[in-house]
C-alpha cells in the first residue's frame, strides 16, 4: 500500500533527542561532502591531478556564474552561496539515490522508511531560509554599521516608519518564501516518483528520475541565487541611502 507522509518520521533517538530519517539523510549528505572536501583539498599541487583539475573546473564554474550576480563582492559572499548551493543540490539529489524512500521497517501498519532527502523536510527548509535571512542581514550591519537599522527602524520620518515596517514583513515573507518554494518542489518530485513506482514500476520512473536531476539542480540555484540578490540588495541598497545621507548633511 502505497503511504505518503509530509512530515519527516522519527526512527530512533540519541540521548532523548528524536532523530528523524531525513535528519539522518542530512548527516550522511554532511559527512560526504566533508569527507570529499578534504580528500580533494589535503594534497593540493601546483600540478593538478585529475581530481583536483575537475573539481577546480567545478568551483571555477561556480565561482564565475555568481561573480556575474554578485559582482565585486564576490569574494565576500562566494563561500555562504557556494555552500548553499552545493549542500542544497545533493541534499535534493540523496532522495533519488536507490533505497531512499523505499528501504525501512514496519511501524504497527504503517511503512517508516529509514532514509529521506533533506530538503522534503519542512523543518530543514525553514532552517535553510532562516540562515539565508540572517545572513543576509548580518552583511548588511557588517558593512553598513548602525546606518543599516533605519532600513527597518526610522522614527523621523512618518513615511519612512511604514516602509521599515513593511521591510520587515518583506523580510519574514522572504522566509516563508525560501522554505515553502523548496520543500514544495521537492516533496512533490518525491510523491511523483513514489506513485508512477507503484503504478508502472522499473522502466517507468526512469525519465522522471532524469526530470528530478534537473529539479534538484535548479531549486540549488534559485536558491543560492535568490540569497546573492537579497545579499546585494541589502548592502548596495544601504550604501546609496548612506552615501545620499552624507551629500545632504554637508550640503
Amino acid at each position: 500500500m502505497l503511504e505518503i507522509s509530509i512530515a519527516a518520521e522519527k526512527i530512533g533517538e540519541i540521548g532523548g533527542l528524536p532523530v528523524t530519517n531525513s535528519l539522518l539523510a542530512t548527516w550522511i549528505v554532511m559527512i560526504v561532502l566533508t569527507a570529499g572536501s578534504y580528500a580533494v583539498t589535503r594534497r593540493l599541487t601546483r600540478i593538478p591531478s585529475n581530481a583536483q583539475l575537475i573539481v577546480e573546473l567545478v568551483v571555477g564554474g561556480i565561482y564565475d556564474f555568481f561573480s556575474s550576480v554578485v559582482g565585486l563582492r564576490i569574494k565576500q559572499f562566494f563561500p555562504l552561496i557556494a555552500t548553499f548551493f552545493i549542500f542544497i543540490m545533493f541534499s535534493n539529489w540523496f532522495g533519488l539515490l536507490p533505497g531512499v524512500g523505499t528501504v525501512g521497517f514496519p511501524h504497527g501498519e504503517k511503512f517508516i522508511p529509514l532514509l529521506r532527502a533533506g530538503t522534503a523536510d519542512l523543518n530543514m527548509t525553514i532552517a535553510l531560509a532562516i540562515i539565508s535571512v540572517v545572513s543576509i542581514q548580518y552583511f548588511g550591519f557588517k558593512t553598513l554599521g548602525g546606518h543599516y537599522t533605519k532600513r527597518y527602524i526610522n522614527f523621523t520620518d512618518p513615511i519612512g516608519f511604514f516602509l521599515g515596517i513593511l521591510e520587515i514583513l518583506s523580510q519574514l515573507a522572504s522566509i516563508v518564501s525560501f522554505a515553502f518554494r523548496l520543500f514544495g518542489n521537492i516533496f512533490a518530485g518525491e510523491v511523483l516518483l513514489a506513485v508512477i513506482a507503484f503504478l508502472l514500476p522499473y522502466l517507468a520512473p526512469v525519465p522522471f528520475l532524469g526530470l528530478e536531476l534537473f529539479v534538484g539542480f535548479i531549486q540549488a540555484l534559485v536558491f543560492s541565487i535568490l540569497t546573492a540578490v537579497f545579499l546585494v540588495i541589502a548592502v548596495t541598497h544601504g550604501e546609496e541611502e548612506h552615501s545620499r545621507g552624507e551629500v545632504s548633511h554637508n550640503g
